[in-house]
């Protein structure tokens, strides 16, 4: 299945089993915006490169769109909207006002100069400015972007409007309204459902060990809160290759390591460990944090660990879903786990909304409480509905809780 259709077919497994009225069902199938707009750039050497821009919004039936911006080499429309999908769900799970939406370009930014990235991050706004705006559609970070890529966005934004608008994007730069606590959220958020699934579980979180796939910031993030758990990082791989120490890897200087090298491969004290190795490692806890469709049906007969915290966006397929239910693994789905990002934006949006700002402490409080809340809610839900899975759980509550939004606005008659 393609990415898209793997976040049909959730959708639909979660419909069938509320056995949700067609015509509701209709509206939470169907994105409701999907704009592909072309990008010129002018490069340093004088040309002039068109690159490809999209945004989705999948529904704003629960509040403004949300969901952020990738470039990668791999953007589509297709994963546009499937990114799009998961975020309303993943909105509608944790009970944040928001709907669900997602942007990218199709560019691998490693080819583009600093100057480039910024003249095209600045044009990807001006092409999509009357679809943004804090009360309508509200972009933040994601793979290949950061802090700085969103103060040029916010930035653009303001210049276009002629006003200061800060809740127009999130995960910005503390000095123009970003929110302490916001870099490692969704690592943070990884931990805590992590921690409250091995309570869950019965397995001793002190001493369990971890294999960790793809090392950005939420694969970082999510080993460094987890070290700090006591859980044992044993296995790590990123893009250009990983390393594996069944004693334990030393994070802190693992990340160190790889701030200064830009990969994992090559950490001192450590055997060479291939993507395949980091999926199937012996391991309790398996923590994928890389792209969609990792864990393949060739892949999850081969899984050891013994829960799975899917801290990227779609990294299991449902034909593996099937042998890992089979097997007893737990797979504990994106839309519960990788969510600490989205709540902590929603804190900052909140922030940017009312000019009053909040501790760390305050935000990580917030976040435990939001999380821990979902993780309840799943469980709850799973039992309640006798789900085959938690992605089904998790799908359920979610899509309810759309469902008596869109219900409420009257957008279905009955």
């Amino acid at each position: 299945m393609k990415f898209y259709e793997v976040a049909v077919y959730e959708v639909e497994r979660a419909l069938k089993k509320l056995e949700m009225d067609e015509s509701l069902a209709n509206i939470i199938r169907e994105p409701q915006k999907s704009v592909e707009v072309s990008l010129p750039v002018k490069m340093d050497d004088g040309t002039t490169k068109v690159f490809k821009g999209y945004r989705v919004i999948h529904s704003d039936a629960t509040g403004p769109a949300k969901g952020g911006i990738r470039f990668h080499q791999d953007v589509d429309l297709e994963e546009t909207k499937a990114l799009a999908t998961l975020m309303t769900f993943k909105c509608a799970l944790f009970g944040v006002p928001f709907g669900g939406g997602k942007g990218g370009v199709k560019v691998d930014p490693r080819e583009l100069s600093e100057a480039e990235l910024e003249r095209l991050s600045r044009q990807y706004i001006r092409q999509l400015r009357e679809i943004f705006g804090q009360d309508k559609d509200v972009p933040a970070p994601d793979v290949n972007t950061n802090p700085k890529v969103m103060g040029w966005m916010a930035d653009e934004f303001e210049t276009l409007v002629n006003k200061l608008e800060p809740g127009i994007i999130t995960g910005k730069p503390l000095a123009i309204g970003g929110s302490l606590g916001r870099t490692s959220a969704t690592g943070k958020g990884i931990s805590i459902v992590t921690r409250e699934a091995c309570k869950k579980f019965g397995i001793n979180i002190q001493g369990a060990t971890v294999a960790i796939q793809g090392f950005g910031n939420v694969g970082s993030f999510a080993a460094k809160c987890l070290d700090e758990l006591g859980v044992k990082l044993v296995a790590v791989v990123d893009v250009y290759g990983g390393v594996y120490n069944p004693d334990g890897l030393n994070v802190p200087e693992l990340i160190k390591y790889a701030k200064e090298n830009k990969t994992v491969k090559g950490f001192p004290g450590c055997q060479e460990i291939d993507n395949y190795g980091v999926l199937t490692a012996d391991v309790d806890i398996l923590v994928p944090a890389a792209l969609e469709g990792q864990i393949t049906e060739e892949i999850a007969p081969d899984v050891k660990a013994k829960i799975i915290v899917e801290a990227a966006n779609g990294p299991t397929t449902p034909e593996a879903d099937v042998i890992l239910a089979e097997k007893g693994v737990i797979a504990l789905p994106d839309i519960l786990c990788n969510a600490g990002g989205v709540t902590v934006s929603y804190f900052e949006w909140v922030q940017n909304r009312t000019g009053l700002y909040w501790s760390e402490e305050k935000v990580n409080n917030s976040l435990e409480e939001y999380v821990v809340r979902a993780f309840d809610n799943v469980i709850a839900t799973k039992e309640k509905y006798n789900c085959p899975d938690y992605r089904n759980a998790a799908f359920c509550l979610a899509a309810e809780r759309i469902g008596e939004a869109i219900k409420a606005r009257g957008w279905v008659n009955y």
